[in-house]
Order: structure tokens, then sequence, then C-alpha cells
């Protein structure tokens, strides 16, 4: 198992970069992909408190600026560059190597994550500008060759005793033993000490054997958990330094119910005013977890929904059934948490058939958010394992400069134009029924959520007003919509989006009179709401009452969103005076 952590004996600096790289395609969701995986900042803490100097850089968005990236290895000149490979973003990771090694012949780079934890062999041979790999998990192993490499056996020996890494050994690759996972993972160095960051995890493993996932062979079946007082300490230490909304980013949140609730229990006593995002199986929820995780901060839940055809899901590997996933969605709907539903499509036996399942399974869950994927084979998976076995292919299918393998490419019943054609229904006829489903939602009736119910439905109705479905241009009416929630939103509880989301409305309108009424009532509420300000200044703005516009936006003076409106308006007096 290795020392603990906070026992490692000192050894020599050294200056390490632990890099994200940008991914090789443009992402559907953003957000998915640009963001530092979690086990970077476990291993930047573990080397922090060796004594190394890290650094972290997220380049995820840096794809069409390679010249900054060679700026910032310039101007780092790291000893060490550690890549958090996914495939994803490989070549980036080869490619930004390659340009260290052109700066620093010298440094030492080591791929790391699930990319190189199940392409250490491919990298290896066909790359010399990867030195190292690291299999699995990394706080350890990293640690190890880190001081490995800082110790003069480095100069003349092969790392030797260090599981859980790759190397060349007489030019070829070998990989040592597997290193053990870490038992206890409170005795990991909490990374919030260290750095700055959005993304949480309560557990490691996952107990599912989904055939299209990489998360049973990284992780193992076996799942550990931190307790819930490390979780929160996180989150709390983050929070004081102004990190308001969070992605709980566990496979399944909810695997342990009661530590979930502790978890939950522990921020309502610390009152920590977050909001969070997690993901869970529509086997592991109900009604009480669903109750405290909403009285906790918890807005969405994901859940991998996959297809409305049993066989798909039984071919996929999800256990699961239309019951399951029909109480999920209403009871996690009904506490006011949006609802979001991973579907999968392009997978073994599908055809219009399977695609009208999935559009009736749609129908029954009304999920509020839905994302559609095309079925991709990735390293690390039982697809993929079983695609190799059945098509002669290797590893080597790597070497052309793609992210992945797309089911249908390999499946003579699939064509690109009918998955196509696919992905377009099940868009265009959620799109089409998303504000009925929006209309539709029921609320328990629990007095003390009826302040979060609030914030939900105007939270879902901003979505439609000016967030991300504003530009969908497939979904009907949805001013309309959003009116809807905001009205009904203030029956539960007045809070400030619904006033100045009723207020904008009435602006697009030119509603000028109804506007100033419904947000003069919301500032009478809320009167320290600079928001609420300047917008109903803008509406007065528009009647041309400048001088009651002026005596609205003063209180606000050096707040950004207010200052040019004043000068305006000091003009416009001015002028008529």
């Amino acid at each position: 198992m290795g020392p603990p952590f906070d026992d490692a004996p000192p050894q020599p600096s050294m200056k390490i970069l632990l890099a994200y790289p940008y991914c090789l395609e443009d992402r559907i969701h953003v957000e998915d992909a640009g963001v530092v995986p979690m086990g970077v900042y476990f291993v930047g803490a573990v080397l922090r408190e060796t004594g190394h100097e890290v650094t972290i850089a997220n380049w995820s968005a840096l794809r069409d600026r390679p010249e900054e990236v060679e700026r910032a290895l310039r101007a780092e000149r790291p000893d060490v560059i550690g890549f958090s490979v996914l495939n994803a973003n490989r070549w980036a990771a080869l490619d930004i190597a390659e340009s260290a090694k052109r700066i620093d012949p010298k440094v030492v780079t080591v791929f790391g994550g699930i990319g190189a934890s199940t392409l250490w062999k491919h990298f290896l041979t066909h790359f010399p500008a990867v030195d190292f790999a690291v299999v699995g998990e990394g706080e350890r192993s990293f640690a190890a060759l880190i001081a490995w490499l800082a110790s003069a056996d480095a100069r003349t020996e092969e790392p030797k005793g260090i599981p859980g890494i790759a190397f060349r050994r007489a030019g070829r690759p070998f990989c040592s033993e597997d290193a053990e996972p870490v038992r206890d993972l409170d005795a990991l160095p909490d990374p919030s000490r260290h750095f700055t960051y959005r993304h949480l995890a309560l557990t490691r493993g996952c107990p599912m054997k989904c055939s299209f996932c990489g998360s049973p062979r990284f992780w193992g079946s076996r799942v550990r958990f931190h307790s819930p007082q490390y979780f929160v300490d996180q989150m709390e230490r983050l929070h004081r330094r102004g990190e308001n909304f969070f992605f709980v980013s566990d496979d399944t949140f909810t695997l342990d119910k009661d530590r979930v609730v502790a978890v939950c229990r522990e921020i309502l006593r610390r009152k920590l005013s977050v909001s969070w995002a997690a993901i869970s199986h529509v086997s592991m929820v109900d009604a009480d977890i669903l109750y405290w995780m909403r009285r906790a901060g918890c807005i969405q839940i994901s859940y991998g929904v996959e297809s409305g055809s049993p066989e798909i899901r039984r071919r996929l590997g999800k256990s699961i059934s239309d019951e399951h996933i029909r109480s999920a969605f209403s009871l996690t709907v009904s506490h006011g948490i949006l609802a979001r539903a991973y579907f999968i499509y392009g997978c073994p036996g599908e055809n219009w058939e399977t695609i009208e399942e999935t559009l009736s399974l749609i129908e029954a869950i009304r999920p509020l958010s839905a994302v559609f994927y095309i079925l991709d084979l990735f390293p690390g998976t039982a697809l993929y394992e079983d695609y190799r076995k059945r098509s002669g292919a290797t590893d080597d299918i790597w070497l052309r400069r793609i992210e992945d393998v797309l089911y249908f490419e390999i499946d003579p019943s699939l064509s690109s134009e009918q998955v196509t054609a696919f992905g377009a229904r099940l868009r265009s006829r959620y799109y089409e029924r998303l504000p009925r489903y929006a209309e539709s939602v029921e609320l328990i009736d629990r007095k003390e959520l009826y302040g979060p119910h609030a914030e939900f439905l105007s939270r879902l109705a901003m979505t439609f007003e000016c967030g991300d479905y504003a530009g969908v241009d497939a979904i009907p009416d949805k001013e309309r919509v959003a009116e809807t929630l905001y009205r009904r939103a203030l029956r539960y509880a007045k809070v400030p989006r619904a006033y100045l989301g009723l207020g904008i409305l009435a602006q697009k309108r030119r509603d000028y009179d109804g506007s100033i009424e419904v947000l003069a009532e919301g500032l009478r509420r809320f009167p320290r709401d600079p928001q609420l300000g300047v917008c109903l200044a803008v509406s007065h703005m528009n009647t041309g009452d400048f001088p009651r516009a002026l005596e609205i936006l003063r209180p606000l003076e050096g707040h950004p969103e207010a200052d040019s409106y004043i000068e305006a308006c000091r003009r416009a007096v001015s002028e008529r005076r």
C-alpha cells in the first residue's frame, strides 16, 4: 500500500507542470471536456506536500492557439510535464510533448489518466516524446516516479520497485506491477488547500458494467468513499474563495444513501449557500435522498438512460428497467431538481423502431434536459475489446488522427446517413415537446421546499428566456413558457430572478409600463439587488423618464452594470436643463 502521504521522506524539489490538453474536435457540450479532471488536483496536492513546485495548466480551450501553449512552456521551463490524457485529447498531448522536447530536450514527459492507462504500450511504442506513463490511480505512482527522477539513481538506472508505471526497458515498452488502489481516500491530501476548482467527488469506482464505459476497468468495481467531513471540508474551503456552484462528478453519487444524507445535513449545518449538480443511477434514488439533496443545494441530476429499447440497454450492459427510469425522473423533478437524461443512439441493433421506443420513453419521463450522443468505441471498454476480438484490429488504429471510432462505422447494418437521421429525429421531436414538459412539472407540496421550488421554476424559465434553450430555433413558444414559469415561481416564493425575468420579457414586448410595475415590486422586496435596479432604470429610460432612472441608479454607482447607464442619464438630464 505504501507509506501514508504525510509521512513521505523529504526529497530534492522539482518543477512540475500538470497539463490538461485540448481535444481534437469541438465539443457539443463544452463543460463536459473543458474542466481539469479531479485526479490532476489530487496528484498536484501530493506533490506539493512532498516539497515540489507544481503548476496546473488547463489548455482545453487552446486548440487554435498553440503559440500560447509554447509560450507557457518557455516561461515555465518545468523539469517534468505530466499530461492528463483522454482519448479525445491524446493528439494534443503528443503534439505538446514534442514541442516541449524541442524547447528543452531534458524535460521529462509523463502521460497519465484513462487514456494513458489503456494505451501506454501504444504511446511508448510509437511516440519517442513520451518518456513514462502512469497506469491507474496516479497519486502514489507519480509521486514515487518524481522521487526517483529527483534522485541520483535516475542518471544511471531504470526505476525499480515503483508499481503502476510504464517505460521503455531495452527500447521496448514495459509496465511494472499494478499499483494497489488507495484504500483510505481521506488519507489523500486535500487539494482544496492548494488549488481552486469546481468539481468534487465522494467516491471512486463503479459497480455497474456498462459496456461503453471505461470506468470499471480504470477504477475497478469496488467502490471507495470519502467521509462526509472530507467532502464538505473541500466544498466549504472552495466556497470561502468564492465558488458557489459545484459539479459532483461521481459515476453514481447516491450509491450509499446514508453517506449522501450525511453530506447534505453537513452542508445545511454549516449554512453553505451553494448549488451543485450530480450524476446518479435511476435505481438508486428515492424520495428521502432527493429531499435532502434538494435542501442542500442540488439543482440537477444526470441519469444515463441510453435508450428506450430494453434490448439495446441490455446490449450496452445497462441493467435498468422502464419502471426505474420513470420513477427516478418523476421523483427528481417533483423535488425541484432538474432531471437530465443521457441518450446514446447508433447502437447495436438500432433501427427506426428502437428510435421510436426511445421517443416513447422520452414522452413518458419528460426530461427537462436531454443530451444525445452517437455510440463511440473507446479503449478500455468492453465494446472496444469485443470489436478487437471480432475484427482483429489492434491499437494501431489510434495512429490515425481521430478522437474515436463510432460504432456505426464497424456495423454494416448502419450507415452514416441513417445514424445522422436518427439523431435529427430524436432532437427535433424532443425540442418540439420540451415546452409541454416544462409546463407540466408537478412539485411536491412541502412548505420547506417552497423557496427551492421558486428557485427551480425561475431558473428553468431563464433557460428558455436567455439561457441554453433561448437560441434553439426548434423549441416553440419559448417566451410564453418562460413567462408561465416565472409567474408560477412567484406563487411559491418571491425570488429576484422571477421579477427580473418578467421585467425583461415585458421590455422585449416594449411594454415598459408593465415592466416598470413588476420590476418596481421586485425592487421593493429586494432593494439591494443591482440587476433589478438596473433593469427598472432601463425601463424608465425607455419611457423618457431619465430623472427617475437616475434616482434608481444612484445607489448603484460603482457597480459595473450601472455606471454606463448613470452617465447616459446624467447627460440626458443635463441636456434637458
